[in-house]
């Protein structure tokens, strides 16, 4: 097991350097990945005390030198330092806390993109009990945003700005197809009972994290949220035959 072996938190200390808030390297014998929370990680190879990074980032190599308990990094582009950073060795407590926001983060964006969805399904819905449902739960919905809001600031963090422009933007594009295509009622019913369901394996997941990452609170919160979704859920399923009908009528077909 190499010196190097482990996942590190990596803190920004001087030079031109984006911020770093966030950032990890994963190190595993001679492999290893620096990671962002809002961009693709980026490979490199271990060299004794440096880091070679992999194209197209060949240009770069992170040399290091023991400091502390952790490391002192040098970052260089051909050669040339252009910024310093600090290693520190994250034990098992701080990457579960480290996942946490991960989830927490994403819950959040996944709830704009269905903000956006719904806005969409309301837009293009006429029966008025359909609408009256898929109403009420965008105001839930929008509950839901602002609690994991509340839960990243709990943390030290904020949303992903990255994340939650990349929902807007899928939700954009699929505005416009719901406006021209046919059997609105049924596709969205089937889109809605298909997204409450990732919503549900979400927080499923965000639960059971944040109770083996001590925070009870966000467990709690992921708990009320899931039964709102099942229930959710549960109304679209009870309503299938009322969307099958809708479908047909909208394309003038009487059974």
């Amino acid at each position: 097991m190499s010196e190097l072996d482990g996942v590190w938190a990596v803190d920004r200390l001087s030079g031109a350097l984006p911020p770093l808030n966030g950032c990890v390297k994963r190190i595993n014998g001679e492999r290893g990945t620096t990671e962002f929370p809002l961009a693709p990680g980026m490979p490199f190879e271990v060299r004794g005390l440096e880091l070679h990074y992999k194209p197209p980032f060949t240009m770069l190599v992170d040399k290091l030198e023991p400091q502390g308990g952790g490391y002192l990094g040098h970052a260089t582009m051909l050669g040339r330092e252009f910024g310093q950073f600090r290693l520190r060795r994250l034990n098992t407590m701080d990457q579960l806390k480290a996942q946490l926001v991960k989830h927490i983060d994403e819950a959040h964006a996944m709830e704009q993109n269905v903000l956006r969805m719904l806005d969409g399904m309301i837009a293009t819905t006429d029966d008025p009990g359909v609408l009256d449902a898929l109403e009420h739960h965008k105001v839930q919905t929008q509950s839901h945003a602002d609690r994991m809001a509340e839960r990243l600031e709990a943390h030290g963090a904020s949303p992903s700005a990255v994340k939650q422009f990349g929902g807007v933007l899928g939700a954009l594009m699929k505005m416009p197809l719901d406006f021209v295509r046919g059997e609105k009622a049924g596709r969205n019913a089937r889109d809605a009972y298909a997204t409450e369901h990732l919503e549900i394996a979400s927080y499923e997941l965000l639960r059971r994290i944040a109770q083996k990452a001590g925070d009870e609170e966000t467990a709690q919160t992921a708990q009320e949220i899931l039964g709102e979704e099942r229930a959710m859920a549960k109304l679209i399923e009870e309503q299938w035959d009322t969307f099958t009908e809708l479908s047909l009528r909208e394309e003038g077909i009487t059974v």
